[in-house]
């Protein structure tokens, strides 16, 4: 079943029921903006699978997954989507393997594969999705999702992400931000965060 709420976005009895203990905490626009969301993720390793099976169980709009690598015996020491048995992960890729796994997880979220290599990706495929994850990719690779992600009429976050032995990064560029902030008296103000480009902060520009 996909996932997408009912109509006019609004959600459907089924999905305010498995997502009831989320949305007391969240509330119900939340839950609607994230059920709304296209995700793609490029790299899956230790980190990016379980981002992807925590957004997968809060009930994302859909999760495309890029990663043609071959399943090898050494992915499964930090990749706990994939089954043990090589009979089920041989010769198939990273991303075809935990596809399969994740919707397992929550049938009500599309889960697919998108074939290709991140450092070819152009505009017009960015076009699908609202949330770009990028992990293990080459810096240059980063920087041409990233400014593609800019160049676009409607605003798609980027995220590029890191993670070697205790350690890991993070680059976040949601371009402008706007939220609302609750200040100690009770009334609201609206704030707006602007993010530079991977392009600028590398360059320590900003």
């Amino acid at each position: 079943m996909d996932g997408g709420g009912g109509a006019e976005g609004e959600l459907t009895a089924l999905e305010t029921a498995l997502y009831d203990r989320q949305i007391r905490v969240w509330g119900v626009d939340a839950q609607k903006r994230l059920s709304k969301a296209h995700v793609l993720v490029c790299g899956l390793n230790g980190t990016t699978t379980e981002f992807c099976k925590n957004i997968v169980l809060a009930g994302v709009g859909s999760l495309s997954l890029m990663d043609d690598h071959m399943v090898t015996e050494d992915d499964l020491n930090a990749n706990f989507l994939i089954p043990p048995d090589e009979s089920i992960y041989g010769g198939r890729s990273l991303a075809e393997v935990c596809c399969e796994s994740l919707k397992d997880f929550n049938p009500m979220v599309r889960v697919s594969v998108e074939k290709g290599d991140p450092s070819l990706i152009d505009g017009e495929f960015l076009d699908k999705f609202d949330i770009i994850v990028v992990s293990g990719a080459s810096l240059k690779t980063n920087l041409f999702i990233n400014e593609n992600c800019r160049k676009r009429s409607k605003r798609i976050a980027f995220y590029a992400i890191d993670c070697k032995d205790s350690c890991g990064e993070i680059f976040v560029d949601l371009q402008k931000h706007s939220y609302v902030q609750k200040k100690p008296a009770g009334e609201t103000e609206q704030q707006e965060l602007t993010y530079p480009s991977l392009q600028v902060h590398d360059l320590g520009l900003e």
